[in-house]
């Protein structure tokens, strides 16, 4: 049977009207204001709101594996989640899932993702351990805070309102983690508080969440073996691993040149359509699974860990680190805007940008939050040296790379 013939096979469980979840799939956490007159399907609206926030806007020059890159051709965070946006769009439409959710989380998966990657995750995550924070700083919960708490939009009245996403935009985000080895991808049955679900334990609750799940590993094992070959990063006695490792898994000759992000991308998104049933999950051959496998534990040898990446690792620690420090000493309660604006002649785009950031998200001064039109929800409470500490860590993971370097540049300059 010919891979056109097994098309649409998923539409009974897809997120869809006549799906018996469908209500608990579109439920937001509040009101949200309509138009008149809209076309739009409550997924469409999500996807909407989320590239048009702020935080969609930042991931251009937030790192996916690279840090700071100046290379047009090498991805970064917003490419990335393009690229995954496209995959999951692709197999959602063949399976016949709703594509609409699929591309509205996978756009929106990394929104709180922090600068320099995942080293910038493991910095801010050690930082919280240390001032004592119970939780730990996890990228795929920091972008369901973000678009939860702190990411905002004007309403048609020019007041700021929070994004206030559907249930299933929100799952899909949360529960996105790529990094999580195992194959037949099945959607849980239970409706969780998405709020208290713990890194890595939980499935998606749609089988749309569980392609972004899987095509956001695709996506980055094969742009991470192109990136990584811009920068020299593989010797030629890498190139023939890689190619013994596809020969020795899918049992066929491979050409050096073969090894590239179109045959890895287009062999296992071809490979889950012709093993997934509604039945058994979301699947991968055996051999493709484990070539997955063997791709992933290959780029984290050689690119993940390569010395090369070591000095970049060192100073963004140096970085991130300097910045939590010196905002950390301002605080002063109800008294630490007038006790940073002292010192903002020195360090002017600190300051400033971290002050805005206390009068959006605090109870520092309502009556500006009033002028400004503020409506979102106000998240630390400034008697709390503890949330004070937390909107330190919020500000700094919502940085770009670029941005983290310049205030950072300020703040050593004289």
């Amino acid at each position: 049977m010919s891979i056109e013939t097994k098309t649409q096979k998923f539409k009974k469980v897809a997120a869809l009207p006549n799906n018996p979840d469908w209500e608990q799939y579109i439920q937001r956490v509040g009101e949200l204001s309509k138009k008149e007159v809209d076309i739009r399907t409550e997924f469409q609206r999500d996807y909407n709101r989320i590239i048009n926030c702020t935080a969609f806007s930042r991931l251009k020059h937030k790192t996916q594996v690279f840090f700071a890159t100046d290379n047009d051709h090498v991805c970064t965070r917003i490419e990335h989640v393009n690229i995954v946006a496209s995959t999951a769009k692709s197999i959602s439409k063949y399976l016949g899932l709703n594509a609409e959710l699929a591309e509205a989380i996978a756009l929106g998966h990394d929104l709180g993702h922090s600068p320099f990657g995942h080293h910038g995750e493991r910095i801010l995550m050690r930082i919280m351990e240390e001032e004592g924070f119970s939780g730990k700083f996890w990228h795929e919960y920091n972008s369901l805070r973000f678009i939860d708490d702190i990411e905002t939009l004007p309403n048609q009245e020019g007041w700021t309102e929070n994004l206030n996403l559907t249930y299933a935009v929100r799952d899909g985000i949360v529960s996105h983690c790529g990094e999580v080895d195992e194959n037949a991808l099945i959607p849980r049955k239970e409706f969780l508080d998405l709020r208290k679900v713990k890194k890595g334990q939980h499935m998606p609750f749609t089988y749309e969440g569980c392609v972004v799940k899987i095509s956001d590993k695709i996506a980055y094992l094969g742009r991470d073996l192109q990136d990584a070959a811009l920068y020299n990063f593989f010797t030629k006695e890498d190139y023939i691993t890689l190619r013994q490792i596809a020969e020795n898994i899918v049992k066929e000759k491979v050409k050096l040149k073969e090894i590239n992000t179109t045959y890895l991308m287009h062999k296992f998104i071809i490979d889950l359509c012709e093993n997934s049933t509604p039945e058994t999950g979301l699947n991968f051959s055996h051999e493709n699974y484990e070539l997955m496998c063997q791709i992933k534990k290959f780029n984290y040898e050689k690119i993940c860990m390569n010395k090369r990446l070591r000095p970049f690792m060192d100073y963004s620690n140096l970085v991130l680190r300097a910045i939590y420090t010196f905002l950390k000493g301002y605080y002063a309660d109800f008294n630490t805007i007038s006790k940073l604006a002292k010192d903002a002649p020195y360090y002017r785009t600190m300051i400033k940008t971290f002050c805005g950031w206390l009068v959006k998200y605090s109870n520092i001064d309502t009556k500006q939050r009033m002028q400004k039109k503020y409506k979102n929800k106000i998240i630390y409470n400034m008697e709390n040296e503890r949330d004070y500490k937390q909107a330190i860590i919020d500000f700094i993971s919502s940085m770009t790379d670029k941005f983290a370097i310049n205030v950072y540049e300020e703040l050593i300059s004289l």
